[in-house]
């Protein structure tokens, strides 16, 4: 191998974070290399670490092997204990081009104090490996400490990028010949909190659409639906190119075990929220985190979830049956067993699938914006794959009407 690979595992802000790094390891000539970005919100996100780890030294014996990412910044010594491990850097060394200059090649680790860190730095890319569709951060962080999740303790506290830079990048990207942008982060609601006027998500929202009238879609990551700003709600109802997709970090729905989550929102607020935006777009759909099987969790609080995934007609559904995470408060709660988690979250998903199911079957006939992906296959602006009849080039946003449904995909041709 000559350049640094880039193994990413996790979050989309991982996927951004991991083309800062391709760019830094490429300046720095760095070669022979394998950067493994990786992850830790559940236990079996830090065993698919060790297990990646492990690979890529089986298969690149001679290769410098880097480790990075939340795994790494949670536990450094636990990592560059690990035989097949080089290098150690931590969330914030990893975005900084001197890591991986040769003058730090003996490091063995290198990782701050990331609740220290108040600035997140900008940084600007050129484009994303194999990617139609272009990750920006806009902040970094998290000020909440939900029961459940270590995720603060690696990524720090609630830092958020200015307008200006975050417009500077999308029309870098535009020009670039990106058609649709994901902002992207740990909390996205919080936004702006930090900054000078203390600017929300609807505001940044606003502000970009107006700078960049040349991006045609812009599509949001997982909102927290205690923070979602009357701005954002107005950009929704009056500019068409914020795609009609709203993914809500939910977690659950039954107000006993969102209290216990530590929360910040109840089950009759989500369901609020979601009638309120269909009244303001009727075409939005909706996606929502959601954790099988929390701590206490009793049948009758778990149907309480899986009622509200029907009644809001939650399409895109992303279900963890809850794992154990050292250092986090809902591990000293009394657990459910884990059969019964697995068969919750499976509850959960396949009442998802027959939404989706059901979605698609209203589209029969419909003419639909699609970005086209790799394998005559894109997304639709409610984020739904579709499967193209014919050969189109990865980067396109086409018409396409649709004709039928099957393994939830849509399938349309080009008009």
């Amino acid at each position: 191998m000559s350049d640094a690979e880039i193994i990413t595992l996790g979050c989309r802000l991982n996927a951004f974070e991991s083309e800062i790094m391709r760019e830094h390891s490429w300046t720095a000539g760095l070669e022979n290399a394998i950067i493994i970005n990786t992850c830790a919100v559940t236990s079996e996100a830090e065993r698919s670490s060790r297990k990646s780890i492990r690979r890529a030294r089986k298969e690149n014996p001679n290769a410098q092997v880097i480790v990075t990412g939340c795994a790494a910044q949670l536990n450094p010594k636990a990592y560059s204990d690990m035989e097949e491990v080089d290098r150690v850097i931590g969330n914030e060394e990893k975005l900084d081009l001197k890591s991986y200059l040769s003058a730090h090649a003996d490091e063995r680790v290198a990782v701050a104090d990331i609740m220290e860190i108040t600035e997140t730095a900008p940084h600007l890319i050129s484009g994303f490996d194999d990617q139609t569709r272009a990750f920006v951060q806009i902040q970094q962080g998290c000020d909440h400490r939900c029961t459940f999740c270590i995720i603060p303790f690696a990524r720090g506290n609630n830092r958020s990028l200015a307008p200006g830079v975050i417009v500077n990048q999308v029309r870098q990207l535009v020009e670039n010949g990106y058609k649709e942008v994901v902002f992207t982060g740990v909390d996205i609601c919080s936004y702006g909190g930090d900054l000078a006027g203390q600017p929300q998500l609807g505001d940044l929202v606003r502000r970009l659409l107006k700078a960049v009238p040349e991006l045609p879609r812009l599509r949001l990551s997982s909102l927290d639906p205690a923070f979602i700003d009357d701005a954002l709600l107005d950009v929704l109802a009056t500019d068409a190119r914020l795609m009609p997709h709203l993914h809500l970090s939910l977690q659950a729905m039954d107000d006993m075990v969102l209290k216990r989550m530590k929360r910040r929102h109840t089950r009759s607020q989500a369901i609020e929220l979601a009638k309120h935006a269909l009244e303001l777009r009727p075409d939005v759909v909706f996606g929502a985190d959601l954790i099988a099987g929390f701590p206490t969790e009793t049948d009758v609080m778990h149907q309480n979830t899986l009622d509200a995934v029907t009644e809001m007609e939650l399409l895109h559904l992303h279900v963890f049956p809850y794992s154990e995470r050292e250092g986090t408060p809902s591990v000293k709660m009394p657990s459910i067993a884990m059969d019964i988690r697995k068969d919750r979250a499976l509850q959960l998903r396949n009442a998802g699938e027959q939404i989706l199911s059901d979605y698609m079957g209203t589209q029969l006939g419909a003419i639909s914006d699609v970005l086209v992906e790799k394998g005559n296959r894109g997304l639709n602006p409610q984020f739904v794959p579709v499967k193209l009849k014919s050969d189109c080039e990865a980067g396109e946003l086409i018409k396409v009407q649709i004709s039928g449904h099957t393994d939830g995909e849509l399938i349309g041709a080009r008009i």
